[in-house]
C-alpha cells in the first residue's frame, strides 16, 4: 500500500527524530513568546510561581500541585495560541464557528488558570 501524502519529516527516526522534536518545540516555544502577549505574562508569572511552588510546598505532592498547575496553565495556552493561529490561517473573516473554536480555547485556559488559583489557595491556606 502506498504512503499518502505524509510528511517527510515523520520518516526520521532515532536520534534524528528526537533532536528534530527538540528544534520544533523550541520554534514553537519562540512563536509563542514572540506573538502572544498573554503567554508571554504567564511565562514572567511562571518564573516566579515554580519556584515559589517548590519551596513553598511541605510535601513531595504539595510541590508537585503547585508546580503542575503552573505548567498546565502554560500547556494550555500553547494549545489555544495553536488553535487561534490555525483558524486565522484559514481565514480572517468573521464566522460564527471559528469564533466558537477560539472561545471555546479561551474557556479551557480560563479553567486552567481557575484550577491553578483554587489549588494554591486550597493549599497555602487550608
Amino acid at each position: 500500500m502506498a504512503k499518502i501524502n505524509q510528511n517527510s519529516f515523520k520518516g526520521k527516526k532515532g536520534l534524528t527524530r528526537i533532536i528534530n522534536a527538540f528544534a520544533f518545540s523550541m520554534a514553537g516555544f519562540y512563536a509563542a513568546f514572540k506573538n502572544e502577549h498573554a503567554f508571554r505574562q504567564e511565562i514572567f508569572l511562571a518564573l516566579i510561581l515554580i519556584p515559589l511552588g517548590a519551596l513553598i510546598g511541605e510535601s513531595p505532592m504539595q510541590k508537585s500541585l503547585l508546580v503542575s498547575s503552573i505548567f498546565l496553565v502554560l500547556i494550555v495556552e500553547l494549545i489555544n495560541s495553536g488553535i487561534e493561529a490555525t483558524i486565522d490561517r484559514i481565514s480572517l473573516k468573521k464566522n460564527e464557528l471559528a469564533k466558537r473554536a477560539k472561545d471555546i480555547a479561551s474557556a479551557a485556559v480560563f479553567l486552567t488558570i481557575m484550577n491553578a488559583i483554587i489549588t494554591w489557595i486550597i493549599i497555602l491556606f487550608f
